[in-house]
């Protein structure tokens, strides 16, 4: 799902579009859900709490790189706002950089909003739903906006034990100019995720995108709660498509993200 060549796609009238543009869209991935509160790119049934921020910086660079040419690395800033009745609101702005490309870098801005609209602690369940849009800050002459929107269920068993997570996904996306390119891959699947507290502060985490698409990725890893209310996620994203034509793609990056809640 990341480029490989940057070459051009003709588009149904002829005009050509950058390769690059339709295959970072495929990228989006596993940035385009980190929007909100997350496991690592579904998210989760968590809601930031009223009155508080909470700020992350993601970091990805492709592994392995292409067989010729530069890997591609994703940067991701992200602000979170909890806000009355378990709803909270957000924004990030990833940037995916390839120094063999041109331009060398596509920035995009996604404001989101989601809502935990049922919470039972006692049993350890919740569930929540929400919207996340995509729109390209620049080479917006050759591309089109998204949003995803989707519910979610969570179910925790025990005190100590694992938390699985589970709903559907859907895109929209209007593809009405054969020459800009939008999400690409199947419009729809399900999320899936888990959580298994190991000891101390560190739980073994793990969730997944159903389809081959833009967000279709399967991300293992580890989770570490930090001091001064700080966390850090290490794992690696393995593209649902990623060894499809010889792996010509190679959408698989390594996924390191540290976040903190204030105030």
């Amino acid at each position: 799902m990341v480029r490989r060549s940057f070459g051009v796609v003709r588009g149904a009238a002829g005009a050509s579009v950058p390769t690059v543009l339709l295959l970072l869209v495929f990228v989006l991935v596993s940035q385009t859900a980190r929007a909100q509160s997350t496991i690592f790119n579904i998210p989760s049934t968590d809601t930031v709490a009223k009155g508080k921020g909470y700020f992350e910086f993601d970091y990805l660079p492709q592994s392995p790189g292409p067989d010729e040419g530069a890997s591609t690395q994703i940067f991701n800033p992200r602000l979170l706002i909890g806000l009355p009745k378990n709803i909270e609101v957000g924004i990030n702005v990833p940037i995916y950089h390839n120094g063999d490309s041109d331009p060398s870098s596509l920035s995009y801005i996604q404001p989101n909003v989601k809502m935990k609209f049922y919470s039972d602690d006692a049993k350890g369940v919740a569930a929540s739903a929400g919207v996340i849009s995509n729109f390209p800050l620049n080479e917006t002459s050759s591309q089109l906006p998204f949003a995803l929107v989707y519910g979610n269920l969570s179910k925790k068993v025990g005190k100590a034990g694992p938390r699985f997570t589970a709903g559907p996904y859907g895109v929209i996306a209007k593809q009405d100019d054969p020459n800009k390119v939008t999400f690409a891959g199947t419009r729809g699947g399900v999320l899936l995720g888990y959580e298994q507290p190991i000891a101390g502060r560190f739980s073994f985490v793990a969730d997944w995108f159903s389809g081959k698409n833009s967000v279709g990725y399967f991300t293992p890893g580890v989770s570490i709660t930090l001091p001064h209310n700080g966390l850090l996620n290490a794992g690696y994203s393995i593209g649902n498509d990623s060894w499809a034509d010889s792996n010509a793609t190679k959408n698989r990056y390594w996924f390191f993200y540290y976040g903190v809640t204030f105030p």
